[in-house]
């Protein structure tokens, strides 16, 4: 597999990230925050073809060059089931604070425990795990055979996402990480929204387990 992070920058610097089967060059494009031209700069560059946009939650720095993307891949974007709330008002999505105001519709609603296959490999496939705290709709996206996790930004490197903005609950994002993700074996790579890898098993010592 091919991972690739690229760090897009709008009001805040978020990382964008492409997960692409090498055998196939078919992939997934996961929170496409900003700077729609560079990534798909990117995707041209390499000959990639982008079969969805996953997003990891509906905060305004995660979602900002999807609309531009997708109607020029003419691709899905999919998002937790409560991401409604989010990519469709401007205050829970925080870009009412900036310009200009981001709003996606028409999303593919996922849920705990789906399976988001390639269609061109389905042997690749990412996990659907709900990690409400930072906001509602969190989610990460888990490919257990790689050993990999997009986890947005329910934990950093060293640390964990607010919880001081519209769905954001301190008690649940630590229960989200304790009994969501850092029950995945200790050598999953996690790929957050704003820090370097990490893994599971230094997050379990920062988090004293």
């Amino acid at each position: 597999m091919i991972i690739k992070q690229v760090p897009v920058s709008g009001a805040i610097t978020t990382n964008a990230y492409f997960y692409i089967d090498e055998t196939t060059e078919h992939g997934f494009l996961i929170d496409a925050g900003a700077e729609a031209q560079k990534l798909m700069q990117i995707i041209a560059a390499n000959n990639w073809h982008i079969e969805q946009i996953l997003l990891t939650h509906g905060h305004f720095d995660h979602i900002g060059a999807v609309n531009t993307i997708r109607q020029k891949l003419k691709i899905p974007c999919s998002a937790h089931k409560n991401s409604q709330d989010y990519l469709l008002d401007t205050q829970y999505n925080l870009s009412a604070y900036f310009e200009p105001e981001i709003k996606v519709a028409n999303f593919l609603p996922v849920v705990e425990g789906d399976i988001i296959s390639l269609k061109e490999n389905p042997t690749v496939s990412l996990k659907v795990i709900h990690t409400p705290g930072h906001t509602q709709d969190s989610v990460v996206y888990y490919d257990a055979a790689n050993n990999v996790a997009f986890v947005g930004d329910t934990i950093f490197k060293n640390s964990y996402g607010r919880t001081d903005m519209p769905g954001g609950d301190t008690q649940q994002i630590i229960q989200s990480i304790k009994n969501k993700i850092l029950i995945l074996p200790e050598n999953t790579v996690l790929y957050s929204g704003h820090t370097p890898p990490t893994t599971v098993k230094a997050e379990k010592q920062n988090f004293g387990l």
